[in-house]
């Protein structure tokens, strides 16, 4: 495991973002793990959360010219981002985000900060299924820009409706990468490398993949 995973999941344990126990997703299935980027929810958190993500993103190698965080939880994420890849990598990236509703006043549209051009890269927390990121992708297409690919912090790693997860079906569709800070094999070599007390969880998360895991 990356240092920045072994922190991302540290951070995420510390601010109760990561949770273990009994959890009805939407989907219906009772997930033995609970993720809330929400809750990163001060200054030093969000600090350390762009570190993460800056990381990644340099470590993957990819290409962009321009971040966009998607309302609501995209905003701060590619703020934070931004600010980290400029404090610890000496890239000046310009970021936008995009309004719920039309703003029809001063100066209007749903994008905010810089022009969406060239290669843009989304940053998000996670993908579940899909919708909230294909409209985003439908905005960049309108702008005349590229989409690069998109970063979020956690791959769930398991199926959708079909065989498939969402994130591999972005992938696919869009021949675009998806870079993710953790997947569900990092939270389960964590618990594996996690002092004692951890087992009900560890064999939850186990469990979890074989029934659900890609």
């Amino acid at each position: 495991m990356q240092t920045y995973q072994q922190e991302f999941i540290e951070l995420a344990r510390r601010y109760d973002v990561l949770r273990f126990g009994e959890f009805t997703l939407k989907s219906g299935r009772l997930s033995p793990y609970f993720f809330n980027a929400g809750a990163f929810a001060s200054g030093a958190a969000l600090a350390a959360l762009g570190r993460c993500y800056a990381a990644r993103i340099m470590a993957s190698g990819i290409g962009f010219d321009v971040l966009l965080g998607p309302a609501y939880k995209g905003i701060p994420l590619a703020a934070a981002t931004a600010i980290a890849l400029s404090d610890q990598h000496g890239i000046d990236a310009p970021f936008a985000y995009n309004r719920k509703e039309t703003k029809a006043h001063g100066e209007g549209g749903t994008l905010v900060g810089a022009p969406l051009q060239g290669r843009v890269l989304v940053i998000d927390d996670v993908i579940t299924a899909g919708t909230a990121v294909r409209e985003v992708i439908a905005m960049i297409d309108a702008a005349g820009a590229t989409l690069a690919g998109v970063a979020i912090g956690l791959d769930r790693q398991e199926r959708g409706a079909g065989e498939r997860s969402a994130i591999q079906e972005i992938e696919a569709e869009y021949g675009i990468p998806v870079l993710s800070i953790i997947d569900m094999t990092n939270i389960i070599d964590y618990l594996e490398a996690s002092a004692a007390g951890q087992s009900d969880a560890l064999e939850g998360m186990r469990e979890y993949r074989r029934h659900y895991g890609v």
